[in-house]
């Protein structure tokens, strides 16, 4: 392994990208409301399909996201491409093994961080094959992925019924019903195929999102109206959706980067530096999250009537603190202990010194 490098705030990161980290940080803001759903069960019909869509653009962002940044460190100069792979590696461990944790914990979070811990397992040295190679095994992923979820259920049927973690494992790659490997990974994938054609930010780059966004939703919507009923989670209507609302996202934040007229680039900026913030704290919010889940589920709160004083503190109230740590502490202290521990960082971070 390279040697560990000092923490650093991600504020004070010279030349730090700010589209991974607004993206980041919609993706946070996303499960934060799609988490806090139980807690305002009497709301508008509106209300439920705004939070309906924010709950399914969550995960597969985070997948995205997760691939720009898998990318961005193998592509430094002086990275070494087996020590990033195997510190990736690490990663992924971690982050199945905190999810499997937090699982324990009693809340009502189906939680996302063991699949993400196996998207990185398998992904991350699939980012050592040629540009040409993944953006291959992308679409593949993509075209086969009804058919593949299939026949992974009918091959992984006994192992799930075998033992606790043969299921896990089972759910984990195709059978469970919110996430799993097979949808995950072709985003994580897209990802770090976006950073390699150079992260684009420009009008033409807005307007393809867009219009895969509007495609894919539109897909989407399409067969829910003929069959009467929502596409299963899975299939490829599922999927369209998850790559409608991930393109639209895409677009509107690169769309928003991409202003530079001065008044109007004050107004982008001010907008995104709570989404600049959270996304570079994410890991430790959702942990936080979940904590404060498990205590009020404990207590009996959740799927029965509005509680907005709960839904103020997991929401915006996380938002915030997301912000403040951001801007007078620095790396998220999950963000920072799985960097020391995969040897990324040194022991002393320098994030908390200051200058």
């Amino acid at each position: 392994m390279s040697h560990p490098r000092p923490a650093v705030a991600p504020r004070r990161q010279p030349g730090r990208l700010v589209i991974p980290d607004v993206l980041r940080g919609v993706a946070i803001f996303a499960m934060l409301v799609a988490h806090g759903i139980p807690l305002m069960t009497d709301v508008p019909a509106t209300v439920t399909v705004l939070t309906g869509m924010l709950n399914d653009v969550a995960s597969p962002l985070f997948a995205l996201v997760m691939g720009i940044s898998a990318q961005l460190v193998l592509g430094r100069p002086a990275a070494s491409p087996r020590v990033v792979t195997l510190q990736q590696l690490a990663r992924g461990v971690i982050l199945i093994v905190l999810g499997v944790w937090l699982s324990m914990w009693g809340s009502w979070v189906a939680i996302v961080l063991s699949f993400l811990g196996l998207v990185l397992l398998v992904g991350a040295p699939l980012l050592l094959l040629s540009t040409r190679a993944v953006a291959a095994l992308t679409v593949v992923l993509l075209l086969a992925s009804e058919p593949l979820i299939t026949w992974l259920n009918q091959v992984l049927a006994p192992l799930a019924g075998s033992s606790t973690a043969g299921s896990l494992v089972a759910g984990w790659i195709s059978m469970n019903p919110h996430y799993r490997l097979v949808n995950l990974l072709p985003m994580f994938l897209a990802g770090a195929l976006l950073l390699r054609v150079g992260l684009p930010s420009s009008w033409t780059a807005v307007a393809v999102a867009g219009f895969v966004g509007i495609a894919g939703f539109s897909a989407n919507q399409a067969v829910a109206a003929v069959q009467g009923y929502p596409p299963a989670s899975g299939t490829w209507a599922d999927t369209a959706r998850d790559i409608g609302l991930v393109a639209l996202a895409y677009a509107a934040v690169a769309g928003l980067a991409a202003i530079r007229r001065p008044g109007v680039r004050r107004v982008v900026d001010a907008v995104f530096v709570p989404l600049r913030a959270c996304g570079s704290v994410a890991l430790s919010l959702y942990v936080v999250q979940v904590a404060l889940i498990a205590w009020w589920s404990s207590q009996g709160l959740g799927w029965h009537g509005n509680h907005p004083v709960p839904w103020l503190v997991l929401v915006p109230g996380l938002m915030v603190l997301g912000t403040l740590w951001w801007r007078f502490v620095g790396l998220g202290p999950v963000e920072w202990l799985m960097g020391v521990v995969t040897g990324r960082y040194a022991w002393r971070p320098a994030s908390v010194r200051r200058g």
